[in-house]
């Protein structure tokens, strides 16, 4: 299979131009239009062709990263997946492709994954520091939850905008599961002004957070 030639082939004229509003930070020319069902489709049925593939960075288009991160987070030994992540990360450019890679074999891996989350929030790489931040989010707020796991996000110091809107994500997603832990780094004022303020705005915005709870969250909401 040729993939360009099948990504051409699902290619759509309009979802083209809506994605190129949603991630304004990439050349418009490297966004074919490829919906997302279809790259998981594809992702699927790649068998021989994955392996030179994965191997074949950097790519020139947007949903060849996305295929790429798709195949990725379909790999089922979990060695084998870091290894390609460690391969791939560098090449991460837009927050769409970042978000995309959700690998199976984290959620039974969870010691191993927190050494390298600790390893990639450390980085000076904004999409692999937001990669790891949103992994943190999804795998260790809830029965996996430390304390501790709050203070290593709030360490990261950065000036990036998507660092930082996963920042409040992450914080956000943190009051809706574990209030009272988190919830000092709001009062206390831990956090940057951007991302203290845009955490109680996604917090408000939440369907998981009591009324009551976000009406004392706008209160402490900070006048720059």
């Amino acid at each position: 299979m040729n993939i360009i030639e099948e990504l051409t082939r699902l290619s759509d004229a309009k979802y083209k131009a809506f994605q190129s509003k949603l991630i304004p930070n990439i050349n418009p020319d490297t966004i074919i239009g490829v919906r997302t069902p279809h790259l998981r489709a594809l992702a699927k049925n790649l068998k021989d062709e994955s392996e030179e593939f994965l191997g074949a960075l950097p790519h020139y288009y947007y949903e060849e990263n996305n295929l790429h991160g798709f195949i990725i987070s379909a790999i089922k030994d979990f060695d084998k997946c870091i290894e390609m992540l460690d391969r791939f990360l560098p090449y991460v450019d837009n927050w769409a492709t970042c978000d995309g890679i959700r690998p199976k074999c984290f959620a039974k891996n969870k010691d191993k994954l927190l050494l390298k989350i600790k390893e990639w929030i450390e980085s000076e790489r904004v999409y692999t520091v937001r990669f790891a931040l949103e992994m943190l989010m999804c795998f260790y707020l809830d029965e996996d939850f430390r304390r501790e796991y709050l203070g290593m996000a709030a360490a990261v110091d950065s000036d990036e905008y998507y660092v930082n809107m996963m920042l409040a994500w992450y914080f956000a997603t943190a009051l809706a599961k574990q209030w009272d832990e988190s919830l000092p780094y709001i009062t206390e004022h831990r956090l940057s002004v951007w991302v203290h303020n845009k955490t109680i705005q996604k917090a408000v915005e939440s369907l998981r957070i009591t009324k009551e709870r976000k009406a004392y969250l706008k209160t402490l909401k900070i006048n720059a």
